[in-house]
């Protein structure tokens, strides 16, 4: 088993779906565990779940603002010093075509899916550096991006655009610190069910949609824990640079 024991992971995007289930699966797993949203009653109360004060700490934290990711870190750094660990989950969409939508909500995610990711990424790439990650060859930075990226279809263009953005983002970084002891990966999931889909995939269409899958399922919602911790942990240290694609056949 692998265990991330000694290891500070920043969550950013935890207060709901996989990013929750993300906490959960990384502080069983040993580490200790930072959650960020902007929804901090959220993260506060999965925070009490997890239960153990010096394992949890909750922060407010949204990504389109470089001030409010600076203080998270400085939040985790208190508590628990560097953080070595990065989860870039936080994420939005818009859905609809591009001829029907807002200009304001293209913004909203292009800011949050592609511009957050990198302001997360970078302020902790930078705070690994100055404590010595060179040397000890402990940074780990794992990007949630899309099946999305790869896929043509009708509807959240802009959603699209920036997963696949952040994939090559991934490449960008993981080429910019290999050097510096900080690995960097993407992982792109299949459709799972969240909060956010659920009312989709309970209607008519959302039903025809899974049965036009080629196992008629959605991914279960622990199906990317596993390759996670693996992805954050010291057995990985070989491992940057990559994009890994884990969707039960979703896209082929």
């Amino acid at each position: 088993m692998l265990s991330l024991a000694g290891r500070t992971v920043l969550i950013a995007g935890a207060s709901s779906g996989i990013g929750a289930g993300f906490a959960r699966a990384l502080a069983a797993a040993g580490a200790r565990v930072v959650l960020g949203a902007r929804r901090l009653e959220r993260v506060e109360a999965l925070a009490s779940e997890i239960g153990e004060t010096d394992r949890a700490l909750a922060v407010s934290l949204n990504v389109t603002d470089e001030a409010s990711v600076i203080a998270a870190y400085d939040a985790a750094e208190a508590r628990f010093g560097t953080v070595n660990g990065i989860v870039a989950n936080a994420g939005v969409g818009t859905g609809g075509h591009a001829t029907d939508t807002a200009l304001e909500g293209v913004r909203r995610v292009l800011d949050t899916n592609l511009l957050g990711a990198y302001l997360v990424a970078r302020e902790g790439a930078r705070r690994m550096i100055a404590a010595g990650s060179r040397e000890r060859e402990d940074g780990r930075v794992v990007l949630i991006g899309s099946i999305t990226a790869e896929q043509n279809g009708t509807g959240d263009a802009m959603y699209a655009a920036t997963k696949a953005g952040l994939a090559h983002l991934g490449r960008q970084l993981a080429r910019e610190w290999v050097r510096q002891g900080i690995n960097v990966n993407t992982l792109q999931p299949g459709w799972i069910p969240t909060e956010i889909n659920a009312d989709w995939f309970a209607s008519e269409h959302g039903r025809d949609d899974i049965a036009s899958l080629h196992r008629r399922r959605l991914l279960d919602r622990d199906a990317l824990d596993d390759m996670l911790i693996y992805l954050l942990s010291d057995r990985s240290r070989q491992v940057t640079g990559a994009t890994f694609t884990i969707d039960d056949g979703q896209s082929l």
